[in-house]
């Protein structure tokens, strides 16, 4: 289950909570969530976003010819998940650019913070593999939820 808070509701963080839960195939050979897998958490939550907004990235793509995709990432490690644990993807968007977006994305458990990352992500016209601007519907939408 998902949760969509607004910006300023000082019961919850601004942006969007994507629940997640640690199955076994998420983790490694020591039992803690593999590294990579935060990534992947961080995307379902930004899919998901998008998808809570009125807005699908397979549709964009076969009537826009757009896509999002990841351009860069910063990511900090600083406490494990492990099997089982209840996480919550926070998402927020910090930066909102003509053809990019700027994502803060931290994966908590509980008040633990175990994984911060900045991740920008590019709207580009799959056709020409070019950047391209945010349509515009998309962007009135992610405005509502800009956090800076």
């Amino acid at each position: 289950m998902q949760t969509n808070h607004t910006p300023g509701d000082p019961a919850f963080p601004p942006g969007f909570v994507l629940p997640v839960r640690v199955y076994y195939e998420d983790t490694d050979a020591a039992g803690v969530v593999y590294y990579a897998n935060y990534l992947r958490f961080c995307e379902r939550a930004r899919t998901e976003w998008l998808r809570a907004i009125g807005f699908e990235q397979q549709r964009m793509l076969a009537e826009d010819g757009l896509a999002f995709v990841v351009r860069s990432v910063r990511a900090d490690y600083r406490s494990p998940a492990r099997l089982d644990d209840a996480l919550a993807v926070v998402s927020t968007i910090d930066q909102l650019r003509r053809a990019s977006i700027i994502f803060g994305q931290k994966v908590m458990r509980g008040d633990t913070l175990l994984f911060d990352a900045s991740i920008q992500i590019a709207c580009v016209d799959w056709n020409r593999n070019k950047p391209a601007p945010i349509p515009d519907a998309v962007r009135t939408q992610l405005e509502k939820h800009q956090t800076a």
